[in-house]
């Protein structure tokens, strides 16, 4: 008996419901052209034993819960096997078997670049994510993320501030929002992006998903630009799994008594390029893209904003530059410009309010924007 689409997806929510069991096992069993209905109702030779134990008695509920998710409007299943499945993915040694998707799926194949970093940055770094996703993606790239505070947040608002395009990949099912602050974002990526996970409904943020959620955001995009990340973190995870596809990795430098630019710093002693503005990304992925970028037409392309001087007054302008570009306090101000401390204090409120300086742990200010020139 022909299998129809819906029996097709069933069986492929059967196999990745499968405990124990992932893409290494069951991407070798449609080598032979089979499909999964085939597979599932008469395992090949070579399946594990426990793959064919858990067949006699497949998890029913969750594949009818996956069922029922698929059939909702913008809801899509992607198999390795379809022609249309992601030619980047393909190139990876683990590639997902399925992808969930909510959204549009056309996203999966235009140029994209992953934008990653803390999931704690500091106002600066968040700054500068947006910043850059906003350039990139005006330029015609999309903005991939993976949907979690901090940088990859900053990274989507960025492309959707823009009307720009945004691809999030989430450790989950996509029937859950993590983190759920990131529920209205998610919202707005699905109805104008994309939404992916290889996982199936139900799936909880364990973990271990992080990782493969990693992979596949490295493996879609063309390359990978790290803002902000401690020596040891996800971000760095997803670097390196893009170094290993063979895909460029960026990095944004910061200060040197900044913890969160230490991750930075160590991918550019590994050979990751340094890069200060959006132009710098869009320059090395140039040769990749045979032309399907569009320069923003902003007289600064910079990837961040810039400083309105005009309307700062002497006093005002006198404590930005005292500032320079690592945190200080209103103690180290005074010292340095010479101002009462009432003074330093007052001025650094109506600075933090206009968005020139941002404020931090241990009564710390920060310098938010591009240097005059």
């Amino acid at each position: 008996m022909e299998s129809t689409p819906n029996d097709e997806n069933a069986a492929w929510c059967t196999l990745l419901r499968a405990p124990g069991v992932g893409c290494q096992t069951i991407n070798p069993l449609f080598r032979d052209g089979r499909s999964a209905t085939e597979v599932v109702r008469n395992p090949p030779s070579g399946t594990p034993t426990e793959l064919r134990d858990y067949l006699r008695d497949p998890d029913q509920a969750g594949v009818d819960a996956d069922m029922q998710w698929l059939a909702q409007d913008a809801c899509f299943m992607v198999r390795i096997t379809d022609p249309d499945y992601p030619k980047r993915l393909r190139e990876l040694p683990n590639p997902p078997s399925v992808l969930f998707l909510r959204g549009d799926p056309d996203l999966l194949d235009l140029p994209q670049i992953a934008i990653v970093g803390s999931r704690d940055p500091t106002a600066g770094g968040r700054r500068t994510a947006m910043d850059f996703a906003a350039h990139l993606a005006a330029a015609g790239l999309v903005i991939g993320s993976g949907l979690a505070t901090g940088i990859d947040a900053a990274a989507h608002e960025g492309a959707l501030r823009v009307d720009g395009l945004t691809l999030a990949v989430t450790g989950t099912g996509l029937d859950t929002v993590y983190p759920a602050r990131n529920r209205a974002l998610a919202h707005r990526i699905g109805e104008t992006g994309l939404l992916v996970s290889e996982f199936p409904t139900g799936t909880r943020p364990l973990p271990g998903n992080f990782p493969r959620r990693n992979r596949i955001l490295a493996g879609l995009a063309l390359g990978t630009l790290v803002v902000e990340a401690a020596p040891k973190s996800g971000s760095l995870i997803t670097a390196r799994l893009a170094a290993e596809s063979g895909r460029e990795v960026f990095a944004i430098p910061g200060s040197i008594h900044n913890p969160l630019a230490r991750g930075c710093h160590a991918l550019i002693r590994q050979g990751a390029k340094l890069v200060e503005t959006g132009d710098d990304v869009l320059e090395e992925l140039g040769p990749l893209l045979a032309g399907r970028l569009t320069l923003p037409a902003s007289p600064d392309r910079t990837g961040n904003a810039g400083e309105p001087d005009d309307v700062l007054d002497e006093a005002h302008k006198t404590i930005i530059d005292a500032m320079g570009y690592d945190p200080v306090t209103t103690d180290d101000l005074v010292s340095r410009t010479g101002f009462p401390a009432a003074e330093v204090s007052s001025i650094l409120l109506l600075l933090e309010l206009e968005g020139h300086v941002s404020s931090g742990s241990g009564g710390q200010f920060t310098r938010l924007g591009k240097c005059r020139e």
